[in-house]
């Protein structure tokens, strides 16, 4: 009984580390899954791996759903989440047999699906066909996934349900309720939010207060409508309808002074037979506890697309790329410092991205077709268009272009950051976090143009923009770290100081014996909080923004990832 019961069961806490960037939700349901069993339809269950040092390992697992080809999972994948980190997942369905017990047979198993977590968050709800091994598809299987930010720094609401006279559905002892909640979404579908415990023998249920996420329950929309269902617990998995009531947010914020908001649980074929049918019971919200902040995923879940661009230096210290010795050297074994940094920093930013197309520029060399030094040019040649498809393009771009033009100089790197920062400030009316900025330079030495430089970070720091700057080569970078600001604030030459700090630096020697994981986590990781800093000086709201109404009950408060 107990393995089932997990189906009833509220969904997880949502308390988390407070080191940890943010916690994340998934909630999954499959659809058409293979009938595995002669007598009965299978028994499906989902279990999460990830990936830790190229080994998978169980995190955790769904429920059994009995005798169901399109289960919908009330168990919730509570998972931290990095945004400088590629989290790779896998999701496995079996069709179970006895008591959460996993067999080894190949028909036990009903298909798999890999993917990345910042795929997923980067989404919102991924839907993907499911595979059998070697590759083939399980039939029209499919499986489904949703991101929510539940973390301690996100908005949540805290429900507390009720309900009276319910209708009896036992012959020899009292219905066993339990109360599900769907959230209608735009196309019509379904999305399950809640399912809330079973009430053994009790016509009068009072199930626990649960958690749930804004975004989850009513996608940030208070008019969104609201299924609610309210079922007879039966342990073959064959549920009674009792009955059902639509609600909206709105409705629900009508608690209040002593006041409880009621729906009538109806039976619509009752209604329809039954002339003097009123309801099949009274459903009451008893308490409503309301909690808002904004955070990373606030804003990436809303929309927010990370665009890319990388600046490579092309100067003459890098040495002849025909020359071994040179740091543009292209080795047909392995990625040059270069390539290694941008393919590393690269890969994390593109799930973020839904075009995958970045921007690649080039600055200190001397270009075709007049061989006049550029600070600023594309590295494709096309200046109209200096976009490249995903980060092999750019890498193919790169080594194009090479051949191409004159390594000279000197080291300015201030004409491409103010290029970026007039790109992210747009026409200079932006209202929404619609689209943020990641600017990667690619540097042999100390800049030339240090103070031009130090005044295009202060420009940029009024935009939404975060700079990277990855040293490479075994070059004296002690100057670099001015423009860091971790040991104090950046000023322009004027003295005036940067509205946040946007940069950060790295010697790329320092990971030469680490993964590209690592160099990416280091890079990466006060990104997050730089974009909540931005859009919190500007007062902006990620773009599913809670209705004005909510206002005066809502607190946005910009809290950065870490704390």
């Amino acid at each position: 009984m107990n393995d089932v019961l997990e189906a009833i069961s509220p969904a997880t806490s949502l308390s988390g580390p407070a080191t940890c960037v943010s916690k994340v939700e998934l909630r999954v349901s499959c659809k058409a899954l293979l009938d595995r069993d002669t007598l009965n339809k299978s028994d499906p269950c989902v279990i999460l791996m990830v990936q830790n040092n190229g080994q998978w390992t169980e995190l955790d697992r769904t429920e059994v759903i009995k005798s169901n080809l399109h289960p919908v999972f009330a168990k919730v994948f509570s998972w931290d989440y990095y945004f400088e980190e590629v989290q790779k997942l896998r999701f496995e369905v079996y069709d179970i047999h006895g008591t959460h017990s996993i067999g080894t047979r190949d028909d036990d198993f009903l298909g798999g699906m890999e993917c990345t977590l910042g795929q997923i968050v980067a989404q919102k709800r991924m839907v993907k066909p499911l595979l059998l091994k070697y590759g083939k598809y399980a039939g029209k299987s499919t499986i489904t996934v949703h991101a929510e930010e539940i973390s301690g720094n996100n908005g949540y609401v805290e429900l507390s349900f009720c309900a009276k006279k319910l209708d009896d559905k036992d012959i020899f002892s009292k219905s066993d309720p339990f109360l599900e909640i769907y959230r209608i979404n735009d196309d019509l579908s379904e999305q399950l939010v809640h399912r809330t415990e079973v009430i053994k023998n009790n016509l009068n249920p009072v199930w626990e207060p649960f958690k749930v996420s804004l975004i989850s329950l009513c996608s940030c929309d208070e008019e969104r409508k609201l299924k609610c269902l309210v079922w007879d617990y039966d342990s073959r998995g064959k549920h009674d309808f009792i009955g059902e009531f639509y609600a909206t947010f709105r409705e629900m914020q009508k608690i209040g002074g002593g006041n409880k908001v009621s729906w009538d649980c109806v039976n619509p074929k009752y209604k329809l037979k039954k002339r003097n049918y009123k309801n099949s019971g009274v459903v009451i919200l008893s308490d409503l506890k309301l909690h808002r902040v904004y955070s990373f995923l606030d804003y990436i879940m809303g929309g927010c697309q990370i665009h890319f661009t990388v600046a490579i230096d092309f100067t003459a210290s890098n040495g002849d790329p025909r020359n071994s010795c040179s740091l543009h050297y292209i080795n047909p074994y392995q990625p040059n410092e270069y390539l290694k940094a941008l393919i590393a920093v690269g890969e994390i930013c593109q799930d973020y991205d839904s075009d995958k197309r970045f921007s690649a520029l080039g600055f200190g060399a001397r270009i075709p077709p007049n061989y006049e030094v550029s600070h600023d040019f594309a590295i494709n040649f096309n200046p109209e268009d200096d976009e490249c498809e995903e980060i092999q393009g750019v890498v193919e771009a790169y080594q194009n272009c090479l051949p191409k033009i004159q390594l000279y100089g000197p080291t300015n790197v201030s004409p491409i950051i103010n290029r970026i920062a007039k790109l992210a400030a747009g026409d200079g009316n932006i209202k929404d976090a619609s689209r943020y900025h990641i600017l990667l330079i690619l540097t042999d030495g100390v800049v030339t143009d240090m103070a031009d430089t130090r005044e295009a970070i202060v420009r940029g720091s009024y935009q939404p923009l975060s700079i990277i700057i990855v040293g490479v080569g075994n070059a004296d970078f002690t100057d670099m770290q001015i423009l860091d600001g971790d040991d104090g604030v950046l000023r322009s030459p004027k003295g005036e100081p940067v509205l946040r700090d946007i940069v950060q630096f790295v010697p790329f020697r320092d990971f030469k014996t680490a993964s590209p994981a690592a160099l990416a986590k280091c890079v990466l990781a006060e990104v997050p909080k730089q974009v909540v800093e931005y859009y919190s000086h500007k007062a902006i709201s990620p773009m599913c923004p809670i209705s004005e109404s909510l206002t005066p009950i809502l607190t946005p408060i910009a809290t950065t990832p870490t704390d």
